[in-house]
């Protein structure tokens, strides 16, 4: 057992304040910073802090995959290490976005590398050969827009706008099944010239600039993003596909869980993701990223998803409040420690018997495992190799702390 230094990654959507409070570093940070990885992802691993030094977790668990991973993890994966833990922090709109299923990503993998397109290239797609679901819980209140809302509802929304430019694209929606009217919809959109895409978008937001003057409440939230996103990337097709999407709030501890083929972006806000050990991204506006629209259409589900779908189920065993998704790769615990459970050790066993990542999120505590103890304060990290578990826990306030393991 010992802590674990996550890998920072600057991007331009990152905040200057977020993770720099959370990990106790001097604010604001000289440049954006937008996420810590904590895992072992090729593309930048995260380091332990051993009594001899930093070793990155991806060269610990090459000189030792038995005793890091276990015998039950390596059965199903391999050597490595199946899951990836961020910290992610958002002052501005990432990508439009969806992420492949293993298959796709198996096949695109081998297609890019046919091509020799190299893995670091900017307009790589597929960097490895792992779906990429996810699972996000927000630290504090989290703002997204995430799967195709029913195509009733976003009719009422279009309709709402009064734009008679969108009256056509009402009439697609609607003259076929939600999941065909939202295909046709959003492929139109995203595939038009631009010099159609420079006269619909500034009709579509002059009718959000009215709609919002009017004083009407009942789709403020979906117009206001809107108005956001056209200011920032104005004549950008993905303006237009974020009216199809459902606009999501929310608050600390709740969650959302995205599957293959589940477009998406997140807005804003500070929250730890867990998802498979997978970089592959399929982007399709809203960013100077690569954007492959052909590839993102091929990986898309187009079926009509309510916010209650894409919300996990999350049940309490003992100190924990497990975050219950399908995927195999992952599970995703939050161990919350009370009044009533401070000033003495308790037991904090898992089921699984694999690696543990712990992140401490509030208060302070100490981890016991067989090795020895550490203590973790909010903001820092722990890797617990499956040789090492199971785990104790003690605290003298009150304290909450994120636990990844391999799902069963």
């Amino acid at each position: 057992m010992e802590l674990l230094r996550g890998a920072l990654r600057t991007y331009a959507w990152g905040s200057r304040t977020a993770i720099a409070e959370f990990t106790g570093r001097p604010v604001p940070a000289a440049h954006p910073e937008a996420e810590l990885w904590f895992g072992a992802h090729p593309g930048d691993p995260a380091w332990l802090e051993t009594p001899e030094g930093e070793v990155s977790l991806l060269t610990a668990l090459t000189d030792d995959p038995e005793g890091q991973l276990g015998p039950a993890s390596r059965a199903r994966f391999g050597n490595t290490l199946p899951f990836l833990v961020k910290v992610l922090a958002a002052d501005e709109p990432l990508s439009l976005q969806a992420h492949p299923s293993a298959a796709q990503a198996l096949e695109g993998f081998a297609r890019e590398e046919r091509l020799g397109i190299p893995v670091n290239s900017p307009v790589r797609n597929y960097r490895d050969t792992s779906h990429k679901p996810e699972l996000l819980v927000a630290l504090a209140p989290f703002e997204a827009l995430a799967g195709f809302r029913q195509a009733s509802r976003t009719t009422e929304l279009l309709r709402a706008l009064n734009v008679s430019d969108l009256d056509p694209f009402i009439d697609l929606l609607n003259d076929q099944s939600d999941a065909d009217g939202l295909r046709a919809l959003f492929t139109t959109w995203i595939t038009a010239p631009q010099p159609d895409l420079d006269v619909l978008v500034p009709a579509v937001i002059d009718g959000a600039i009215q709609y919002i003057s009017s004083g009407a409440t009942e789709f403020a939230a979906e117009v206001k993003t809107l108005l956001e996103l056209g200011e920032r990337y104005p004549g950008d097709a993905g303006v237009l596909a974020a009216l199809l999407l459902n606009r999501i709030t929310l608050a600390p501890c709740e969650a959302i869980f995205l599957p293959a083929g589940n477009l998406h972006t997140y807005l804003r806000g500070f929250a730890v993701e867990v998802m498979a050990n997978s970089d592959n991204v399929l982007r399709g506006g809203l960013t100077p990223k690569h954007v492959d629209v052909p590839e993102l259409l091929r990986v898309l589900d187009f079926t009509p998803t309510a916010e209650a779908q894409l919300r996990p189920l999350i049940r309490r065993d003992g100190l924990e409040r497990i975050y219950d998704t399908p995927t195999a790769e992952f599970a995703l615990a939050l161990l919350v420690l009370d009044t009533d459970h401070l000033g003495h050790e308790v037991d904090a066993a898992s089921s699984h018997d694999g690696p543990q990542i712990l992140l401490c999120t509030e208060g302070a505590l100490t981890v016991h495992g067989k090795s020895g103890s550490l203590t973790l304060e909010r903001g820092a990290a722990a890797w617990v190799g499956a040789d090492d578990g199971p785990i104790r826990l003690s605290a003298q306030r009150p304290a909450k702390l994120f636990r990844a393991t391999v799902g069963l």
